[in-house]
């Protein structure tokens, strides 16, 4: 009945919708569910890869300058010199250095201390001639003097000046791993959830073609059909976005108090010297947060795109 008095219409004539009228893509259908919940866990991946990112890379600035203003005079012990002779000279040429704010020789109880990772703990080392450390605090690592110090302590046997150069270099190109690997990462959940829209999009097309079909009958345009679609995908994005995003925050909360009382302290050391004390700050919630936009506008941009090729291919 429906069909035949549709069929008496002419195809210009555009049917209005009545005030509180049902969408023509169901809001409440399984395979939204499903999306829904699709895009939740692609937008709750996205923030956490994006929010180990950004902890990495404040992890790596904080390394940078703490590792930067920093130097190391190593002495080693050499026949015929008096060490603790030689440890005082050393730290007076690197405190009369410009640049230099401080300099403090490390006692042989914290010498062992270093070595206790390596040989363990409890070995007796009083009988072992080893070599002892000065470290260097440079108040301005730009205004160091450090060719200066370098040259004066070429008057004392055994003593050699570590910068941590090569340190700072392999932290930044560890962290620099880190980052480009999240982003990627990052990359592969993005194609993997357009490839999920786009099936999702193509099935709900399919389940709607009866609607769709009768909107074409009284001349809906391909244009009108995809921006109902877009509509409802939006809503999906938008909604999956701000859960998957909530679920980030609440993962990193639940993290950073759960690192201390659960890890042993050598592993949550290890684990505070890579990611910080999994804070984000503003500047990561503020990432999180974008994550939300840009998943709502990646669903309805491609469910737009796949329902307009879909019409196109099927006319």
């Amino acid at each position: 009945m429906t069909r035949s008095l549709l069929s008496r219409l002419p195809n210009w004539v555009p049917l209005p919708r009545r005030a509180g009228a049902a969408p023509i893509v169901p809001e409440h259908s399984v395979a939204g569910r499903t999306l829904l919940l699709l895009i939740t866990i692609m937008a709750f991946l996205s923030a956490v890869t994006l929010g180990g990112v950004v902890l990495v890379q404040k992890s790596a600035i904080a390394w940078s300058a703490d590792v930067g203003r920093e130097m190391t005079i190593q002495i080693r012990p050499v026949e015929g010199e008096i060490m603790e002779s030689n440890l005082r000279t050393a730290v007076t040429l690197a405190e009369t250095t410009p640049g230099v704010a401080g300099a403090r020789a490390l006692s042989m109880a914290e010498s062992q201390a270093l070595l206790e990772p390596w040989l363990g703990a409890g070995l007796d080392l009083s009988a072992i001639a080893i070599p002892r450390l000065i470290v260097v605090q440079l108040a301005d690592p730009v205004d160091a003097d450090i060719e200066q110090l370098q040259r004066n302590l070429q008057a004392i046997n055994g003593a050699s000046l570590d910068t941590h150069a090569a340190w700072r270099q392999q932290l930044n190109t560890m962290a620099g791993t880190v980052v480009v690997s999240g982003l990627l990462v990052l990359g592969l959940i993005g194609v993997a959830t357009v490839l999920a829209i786009i099936f999702a999009t193509r099935g709900a097309m399919a389940s709607n073609r009866e609607i769709v079909d009768v909107l074409h009958f009284i001349g809906a345009s391909n244009r009108f059909i995809a921006g109902e679609f877009q509509g409802r995908f939006l809503s999906i994005g938008l909604q999956g976005g701000f859960l998957g995003g909530l679920l980030a925050v609440l993962f990193f909360l639940l993290i950073g108090m759960a690192a201390g009382s659960v890890l042993p302290t050598e592993a949550t050391a290890q684990v505070g010297v890579l990611f910080g004390q999994f804070v984000l700050g503003f500047d990561g919630l503020i990432f999180i947060a974008l994550v939300v936009p840009v998943i709502a506008a990646l669903t309805a941009i491609t469910s737009r795109m796949t329902v307009r090729r879909y019409l196109s291919e099927a006319s």
